[in-house]
């Protein structure tokens, strides 16, 4: 089989909420299901080398029994199981360079309105070109949210200016696969319109809200017609686009981003608007990176 889904365990209830996404996501790609934990085993010197043995039996038994729970939900799956001795976050992303996509899970804070992306997480997106999925998961350790996987709408954030094919082709690919709404955001701000003074008209924001659905209308038309089985809305709106991705993103399946590959090491790695969503979107997020 030539496609597979990668997720990376940790024993984590988080970890295992992603698992539980990454074998549905696997079923509707008639995928492999890849597990994989990575961590390295060499001990200090002057520890028993009897320690580094203990972590190796606990990895190798934390993907072996995540396999066979998962076997036993989706018994026509095909899983594989890697133990990895190395640096986590390089591992993890040697073993997804191949892969459909990498799927991680990701912490919520508690009561506040935020998750946490753990340095090794966010390693991985910094260094894969692969699709990177974040799941989240309830305090029962349930994917967040609930419901059938493929059911829910996917939401993915269009910049007129600057269309992304990667991002759009993920987008309408995956809702395709899943036979559910796509619903397309494009954000605009004041303050990037020359002429639109500081005083709200609201017949020159109508007409600005109407050239903008007109551009987002020829940004898709060419992805409408290579899906046209896609049930597709577009929606234009003032204000932040992060804030508006994350509240459009609320009960979504899927919420859809970009990261620009940068291949200098200095500067940002991930833009304003999706490190927002990373941190606050209570959706599995979908981080496509692209040049």
């Amino acid at each position: 089989m030539d496609h597979h889904v990668t997720v990376g365990l940790d024993g984590s209830p988080e970890s295992g909420a992603a698992a539980r996404w990454a074998a549905r996501e696997a079923e509707l790609r008639d995928a492999e299901l890849h597990l994989v934990h990575a961590e390295e085993w060499a001990v200090p010197v002057g520890v028993p080398e009897a320690a580094a043995n203990v972590r190796r039996r606990w990895s190798e038994a934390l993907v072996r029994e995540a396999a066979d729970a998962l076997q036993r939900v989706h018994p026509d799956l095909a899983i594989t199981t890697h133990s990895i001795d190395g640096p986590p976050a390089a591992s993890l992303a040697t073993a997804a360079a191949t892969a459909d996509l990498l799927v991680l899970g990701s912490r919520g804070l508690g009561t506040l309105t935020g998750f946490v992306l753990g340095s090794v997480g966010m390693a991985v997106v910094h260094s894969t070109e692969r699709p990177v999925v974040l799941v989240r998961s309830r305090e029962d350790g349930s994917p967040h949210p609930t419901g059938e996987h493929a059911r829910r709408d996917v939401v993915v954030g269009v910049d007129v200016s600057r269309p992304c094919d990667a991002v759009l082709a993920f987008a309408f690919e995956e809702a395709s696969r899943r036979a559910c709404r796509l619903r397309v955001l494009h954000v605009w701000s004041p303050r990037q319109l020359v002429g639109y003074g500081a005083a709200y008209d609201p017949r020159v924001h109508a007409q600005i809200d109407e050239n903008m659905t007109a551009d987002v209308d020829d940004v898709l038309r060419p992805w409408r017609d290579r899906f046209p089985s896609v049930d597709v809305t577009a929606r234009t709106s003032m204000g932040h686009t992060a804030q508006k991705l994350l509240d459009s993103g609320t009960e979504a399946g899927l919420v859809v981003v970009g990261r620009r590959v940068r291949r200098s090491p200095f500067g940002a790695h991930i833009g304003s608007t999706t490190h927002a969503v990373i941190h606050h979107a209570t959706s599995p997020v979908a981080v496509i990176a692209h040049d």
